[in-house]
């Protein structure tokens, strides 16, 4: 499985990513340049929609807004958010934002409370690695990662101690509950639903 080919051997700031060329996608994690290319196939952006449809329904009328990919997710580590102290601005798949104070015109400032990664060859082990511990580091209330492959999803939920807990794991055909957005009901069937190509 190869890793995403990174830009150099330089920690980038959001300053250096806010002038790179727009028809480039790239993530920072703690200012080290992934580059997000090639574009996604066409079973991930089946699954993104999917996904992206049932929790839109699902929160129409509500507070909490949902976002599909590309958008950034500006991560600052400290109380210093201008753009040079800024190391980490991913691009999720999906993501969830129930304080509209991070929704910012140039992306979410912030950790989300929920983020969906769908898994393709060239980001599956940043996802479930390094991408992992950045949500869970920025206090990220739910994760799932999805496996378009092997038709499965975990879920990790952020405990009291602030750590991620042991990943609730859901095939295709079973449901599943959010524990971020109260009353959700995820039907894995949905989730896959379209996908045999």
């Amino acid at each position: 499985m190869p890793l995403p080919k990174q830009k150099h051997d330089t920690r980038f700031t959001y300053a250096d990513y806010l002038t790179w060329p727009p028809e480039e996608r790239w993530e920072l994690i703690d200012g080290v340049a992934y580059d997000m290319t090639p574009a996604p196939n066409v079973t991930h952006q089946s699954i993104v929609l999917n996904i992206g449809r049932i929790i839109a329904d699902y929160l129409e009328g509500k507070d909490c807004k949902v976002f599909v990919a590309p958008v950034d997710v500006i991560l600052p580590e400290s109380s210093s958010t201008s753009d040079e102290n800024i190391f980490t601005v991913v691009q999720p798949d999906i993501v969830v934002v129930c304080n509209k104070k991070k929704i910012e015109k140039r992306g979410i400032k912030g950790a989300p409370d929920l983020v969906v990664e769908v898994l393709s060859e060239s980001t599956a082990y940043k996802d479930e690695t390094e991408k992992l511990k950045l949500y869970e580091r920025h206090g990220v209330r739910e994760y799932w990662i999805v496996n378009p492959e092997a038709y499965y999803l975990n879920v990790f939920r952020l405990g009291s101690d602030g750590t991620f807990e042991k990943p609730l794991h859901y095939r295709k055909g079973e449901t599943f509950k959010s524990s971020v957005l109260e009353g959700l009901i995820i039907d894995g069937n949905r989730v896959f639903e379209g996908i045999e190509i």
